[in-house]
């Protein structure tokens, strides 16, 4: 056998393995870790659940997931108002652990009305009376960055908010490496919400020098898209049955994603957000509970298959 088919059977092996295992351990007695969050003294699930696993979804099937989550470990939990009705369907399901969970919001405000009328309506569909993480929703241009720093710009709502007890820390989500290292230097935000996988990392240099950034400012580091690694065929880019809440192609279900969320909870973060569909949000809590950092064959076979692959995005992109 060739070294490289070895290594690639090992990995595959390992994450099998894994996942065999997994049927004794994902009880509430072997719930999934937390680590801190920057300097805000909260621990939080290595795992989240965003809110997308829930639009659509009957408001049955969305108690449910959500009482799952949470019963195997989960605290964090994200969403936006941007992801359809999402907001109507995790209010409710969530209403009951409310004070159990650290349940962070978005705005796509970049001023201080549009921003305010966003933080009112989602407090109302998401019954509560508070945020613990509010944030700048894919804050990717420089333009949008200027925009809410500035006079009249939504942070001066955040800031209004904190102050009422509506939030208690500020964060952006970003998908720009630039325009999230000038908002880590020009604010000082709790939190940050950015794409980190194995193929951006290594094909399109997008995560270091943000991961960097971030540690020396003490800033909580949270993550997407770590199972995603790359676009959808041009013909697939609106019709992919298998995962219709994923506007990128997943990492290959369950192996190969596995490995993809090991190796992003393998870096200094706090916590990773699966994709929107359900199938991956369980294989991720399953990995949580039972989380090992890729051993160096794991981790080799794992970046093997990412030369040649296009990254979800590159440095300087706008979108």
């Amino acid at each position: 056998m060739k070294r490289r088919e070895f290594l690639k059977s090992a990995a595959i092996t390992a994450a099998l393995a894994t996942t065999d295992s997994l049927q004794a351990s994902t009880s509430p007695s072997h719930p999934i870790p937390r680590r801190k969050l920057g300097k805000t003294g909260e621990e939080l699930s290595i795992v989240g659940f965003g809110g997308i696993v829930v639009m659509n979804e009957d408001p049955g099937a969305s108690a449910n997931i959500v009482s799952e989550a949470v019963d195997r470990g989960v605290n964090y939990f994200d969403i936006a108002p941007s992801y359809g009705n999402a907001e109507d369907r995790l209010g409710p399901a969530l209403a009951p652990y409310r004070n159990r969970c650290f349940l962070a919001c978005k705005t796509d405000g970049r001023l201080k009305d549009d921003s305010r009328a966003d933080l009112e309506d989602s407090l109302r569909r998401l019954k509560t009376d508070h945020f613990d993480l509010y944030q700048f929703h894919a804050l990717t241009k420089m333009s949008d960055l200027d925009k809410v720093l500035g006079p009249g710009g939504a942070i001066e709502t955040a800031e209004a908010a904190k102050k009422e007890g509506k939030i208690r820390y500020i964060g952006f989500s970003v998908h720009s490496q630039e325009t999230a290292v000038a908002a880590m230097n020009r604010y000082p935000f709790d939190t940050i919400l950015f794409p980190l996988n194995f193929v951006l990392y290594t094909q399109a240099g997008f995560g270091p020098q943000i991961l960097e950034t971030a540690r020396q400012k003490q800033i909580g580091i949270l993550c997407l898209k770590s199972m995603a690694k790359t676009v959808w065929p041009a013909d697939q880019q609106k019709n992919h049955p298998s995962d219709p809440k994923c506007w990128y192609k997943p990492a290959a279900f369950p192996n190969e994603a596995s490995l993809g969320l090991r190796w992003t909870l393998g870096h200094p973060i706090t916590a990773a957000i699966p994709p929107g569909e359900e199938r991956y949000l369980r294989l991720a809590m399953d990995v949580a509970q039972n989380y090992k950092p890729l051993n160096a064959t794991e981790e080799q076979a794992l970046l093997k298959g990412a030369p040649g692959v296009e990254p979800i995005f590159h440095l300087g992109n706008d979108v």
